[in-house]
């Protein structure tokens, strides 16, 4: 999409909001609401990293795609930056809505630090419309709209450090609404030697992704279609630049990947655009990037659409596997063979799972102990 029909979409957008919060709906730019989130912006003092000052305190942001363009008091598509005073600040800084621990396999990373916890963090607010969002409490609404936690980036790797947790997360919603508070973490948690994991659906610009990256262990990216059309119908947004992230990461970062693929039944089940997927995967991302095939189970706005049928996820692995993928998942269903680990040259069985649980790790640090091969991933 070009920059001029991007700015007459947010044109339109603004136009129909008549001058109410472009992503909360609010009634007016003058409500309460805006008014602490202007304080809480201010008193964290962080403003947005990639942005440029228009004229008359316009802004445009350039975190993704979007490139929304703001007047005064307006917020961006993903609910969480404001333009205050023709500066943009993050509204999702130092108030996540979601604090937990998690097993890495939940991200889902099955090759990375198997068997280990992440002290996970998510904020309000999401930069997509995913119409079987499984977390639209959290992430269809401004950060400011729900209950938070008061957690800075320093309190969140002195808690991970306490707890002995050696991973920081970043999941449930989207890390691209809350860049600025998730890098910010991160780069105190790089030097306290903690990792640091990000669960995504790279709906970024290429230049703050690669910034963030500097900081970042591993990725999981939801590539949730292989077209435009699902993605404009499904997500709200555009298919080539989940493609452009996902090779950035591959081809210019040192991070660890891998993809996740949600099958929906009626929109994304079909094999053929799954073979053209892992096609691509295979040739412009590389053999070895672990793919998972997640079940879709209804909510949110496809309440009315069955869960993806077993077969079907074991027709999407035999397809990958066939495409010469070699490191291929069902994810969202337990207990099932494919959501072992097996070697990529002899084929045992090195790690067994039921769901997101390690049963037995048969590796020695990523190593087949019957072959010898070193398996892809982070292992220690």
């Amino acid at each position: 999409m070009s920059r001029i029909q991007r700015r007459e979409l947010l044109a339109s957008a603004t136009r129909l909001a008549a001058g109410t919060c472009v992503g909360c709906g609010a009634t007016s730019l003058l409500t309460t609401r805006v008014r602490a989130a202007e304080a809480s912006a201010r008193t964290t003092g962080r403003q947005v990293d990639f942005y440029e000052r228009l004229s008359y305190d316009r802004i445009q942001c350039f975190v993704c795609p979007l490139h929304c363009e703001l007047d005064d008091g307006e917020t961006c598509f993903c609910r969480t930056r404001t333009n205050y005073g023709g500066q943009l600040y993050t509204d999702a800084y130092s108030n996540p809505c979601i604090v937990t621990t998690d097993a890495i396999e939940k991200l889902p990373l099955n090759h990375f630090l198997p068997a280990t916890e992440t002290l996970t963090i998510a904020c309000g607010g999401c930069n997509m419309r995913c119409l079987y969002c499984q977390n639209w409490q959290q992430s269809q609404v401004c950060p400011n709209d729900i209950k938070t936690f008061p957690l800075t980036p320093q309190q969140a790797v002195d808690g991970a450090l306490r707890k002995g947790i050696p991973t920081i997360a970043f999941s449930y919603t989207e890390p691209i609404a809350f860049l600025e508070y998730a890098k910010d973490i991160a780069i105190l948690a790089r030097k306290r030697r903690l990792r640091v994991v990000v669960a995504t659906g790279a709906f970024v610009d290429p230049e703050p992704l690669l910034d963030f990256a500097r900081y970042v262990d591993a990725f999981c990216v939801a590539l949730k279609g292989f077209d435009e059309e699902f993605y404009h119908r499904v997500t709200g947004t555009h298919f080539e630049p989940v493609k452009k992230a996902i090779e950035t990461i591959a081809r210019r970062t040192k991070c660890w990947l891998e993809i996740v693929n949600l099958i929906v039944p009626t929109y994304n089940d079909d094999m053929t655009a799954i073979g053209k997927m892992c096609r691509w995967i295979a040739t412009e991302v590389g053999r070895t990037v672990p793919v998972h095939f997640a079940r879709f189970v209804p909510m949110y706005k496809l309440t009315g659409l069955p869960r993806t049928g077993v077969p079907t996820l074991e027709s999407a692995v035999a397809v990958a596997r066939s495409a010469g993928l070699r490191c291929v998942y069902t994810s969202n269903i337990a207990p099932h063979k494919d959501t072992d680990t097996r070697c990529i040259k002899c084929g045992a069985t090195l790690i067994q799972r039921l769901g997101f649980r390690v049963l037995e790790d048969r590796t020695r640090n990523g190593v087949c102990p019957h072959c010898h091969t070193r398996q892809p991933g982070i292992w220690t």
